[in-house]
């Protein structure tokens, strides 16, 4: 099976394993069962074993899967031995949130350009990027790949097209807008006020016994 053919479910799982990974490789650990790393990332064993047995024979029956070769595996799988630099426009409260935090246990990606609209904000920096002037990101040259969207919704759609425009392939998407992009272009949404509503429904109708 092609990695094209995996099922995205299984894909968006991938950087849980490896982060959860990397927790009981520094803790040790050199070896983990299916049952063990259900334990620590929150799914199922069955589903574990499924996700890996797209990508062949990573484990021994009666053995488990040894810690560093899965790690190895899913190092370059997802590519975490190369940088990717990200873009983030609208620096509010979320964004300076993002900019602060900037990925710092995850040093294979990281926000290299930030934009706003704000005069008092353009020429300042936060955690080490530099705030840029919105009116000047047409002079990106598709170097950076992936933007972080956390604008006001009222201006999603604009600056989407302007992302595009500049060669942005992927937009993480944190306002409630569903943005519309060429079929190229790769969005996933992070509506916050959404799955908030959603864990309260769950939390009143469903219980955890």
């Amino acid at each position: 099976m092609s990695y094209e053919q995996i099922p995205r479910a299984t894909a968006k799982r991938l950087p849980l394993y490896y982060r959860s990974l990397r927790h009981l490789a520094e803790s040790g650990k050199s070896c983990v069962s299916s049952s063990e790393l259900s334990d620590v990332v929150k799914i199922d064993s069955a589903t574990i074993r499924r996700d890996f047995s797209y990508f062949g024979t990573l484990g021994k029956k009666g053995y488990g899967y040894n810690v560093e070769r899965l790690l190895d595996f899913l190092r370059e799988t997802l590519d975490q031995d190369e940088l990717t630099e990200v873009m983030l426009v609208g620096v509010g409260n979320l964004g300076t949130a993002l900019l602060n935090y900037n990925f710092m246990k995850n040093n294979s990606t990281q926000i290299v350009k930030a934009y706003d609209v704000d005069g008092d904000k353009i020429g300042t920096e936060i955690a080490g990027v530099t705030i840029d002037d919105l009116r000047d990101i047409q002079a990106e040259n598709g170097n950076i790949p992936v933007a972080i969207l956390t604008v006001p919704a009222a201006a999603a759609q604009k600056v989407a097209d302007q992302l595009v425009a500049v060669g942005i392939n992927g937009i993480l998407n944190f306002t409630p807008v569903r943005l519309s992009v060429p079929d190229h272009i790769r969005v996933h949404h992070i509506d916050l006020a959404v799955e908030l509503q959603s864990i309260i429904y769950f939390l009143k109708n469903y219980p955890l016994k």
